[in-house]
Formats: C-alpha cells, sequence, structure tokens
C-alpha cells in the first residue's frame, strides 16, 4: 500500500509509476535532488533509475555515507552488470522493508572475474564497500561478474512502502534513455 492506503498491484508498471511520484514527493525542497529528479520528466536524455535493495548494515552504511562503494556479485552476467551510468539514480529499499532513500552514482566498474581476481577486488575496494568481513568475500568466490558503483549524495527520505513481490535485489526502472514503464 502507498501512504494514502492504496494497493499498488504487482505489475511493474503499477508499482514503477506510483514509486516515481511518491520518490519525488518526499525530496521537495531538496536543492539538488528536485531539480535533478525532475529531468526524468524533462529531459530527452534523463538520468537511469535503479531500485536497489538492501539487508542491514549495508543500507545503513550508505545512508551515512560511510560505505561509498556499493557491490553486486553474480554467477551470470545480469543487472546491474553494464546497466549503471554516471549520472543514474539508485532509490534504497530495504530487505523486506520500504524505500528509504536514494543516492547518485558517481563511477562504474565492471569486472568479468578471471580477467581480474575477487582478491585483487577486495585489496582494493574492501574499505569503501565495508566489506572487510572474510565471511563476506567468501560467499561470493562462485561470482563471474562483479558491479562496484561508487556513490555519492546519499539521502534518506521518509519511508516508503511498495508492492514488489519477486526476489530481484535489483531493478532497472528505467535505463536512461527513457522515462519508467
Amino acid at each position: 500500500k502507498n501512504p494514502r492506503g492504496k494497493k499498488l498491484g504487482n505489475s511493474k508498471g503499477a508499482w514503477t509509476s506510483h514509486l516515481r511520484r511518491d520518490v519525488c514527493s518526499r525530496i521537495k525542497g531538496d536543492p539538488f535532488w528536485e531539480p535533478y529528479l525532475e529531468q526524468w520528466e524533462e529531459s530527452k536524455s534523463p538520468p537511469g533509475v535503479h531500485l536497489a535493495i538492501f539487508v542491514e548494515p549495508y543500507l545503513r552504511l550508505l545512508l551515512e555515507g560511510s560505505k561509498t562503494i556499493e557491490s553486486r556479485f553474480s554467477v551470470h552476467r545480469c543487472a546491474p552488470y553494464e546497466k549503471v551510468n554516471v549520472g543514474d539514480v539508485l532509490i534504497l529499499k530495504r530487505s523486506g522493508g520500504p524505500v528509504v532513500g536514494l543516492c547518485q552514482v558517481s563511477e562504474t566498474l565492471f569486472y568479468a572475474l578471471g580477467t581480474v581476481s575477487l582478491e585483487t577486488i577486495r585489496a582494493k575496494y574492501a574499505t569503501a564497500l565495508c566489506a572487510e568481513d572474510p565471511a563476506f568475500w567468501q560467499d561470493r568466490k562462485k561470482a563471474s561478474y562483479a558491479t562496484l558503483l561508487k556513490v555519492e549524495r546519499p539521502r534518506t527520505v521518509e519511508p516508503l512502502n511498495l508492492t514488489k513481490r519477486d526476489r530481484r535485489g535489483w531493478v532497472v526502472l528505467a535505463s536512461g534513455h527513457g522515462l519508467f514503464p
């Protein structure tokens, strides 16, 4: 249900259109985010927009600014690998919970693991990822692809509930070449 108590529906189109409107309403008056998000409707080449699902403590660390790089590792070549561009917006959703923030991508790094080792990535980026625990890296040993996104301008928003029933941890909402579906 959205804040007005209406059920948002299960189709991607239904919840994404409500999400865009509701996120924009929550950043009114923000000197950076309000004009930046107006590009969604006014620009011929708006920023890409992605819904990223997070578990704790990584969501809190990103919103606090301690975590400056978001990572996604996968066995198969799938989003966000090579689907994110500099300037894109990440809408941040708590796993099993509401949307609670957003941030902007300032740099993208895509690795086919094998050409670059997981240990090389760990040595270079573990601190910025807030991933010093060896278990984090052990859990990613079978990955074939790594996406690292340097992020900036994290901003919390009033929690926004939405009906998303699938298990995807990443949803491309707009590719930067068009608006929300």
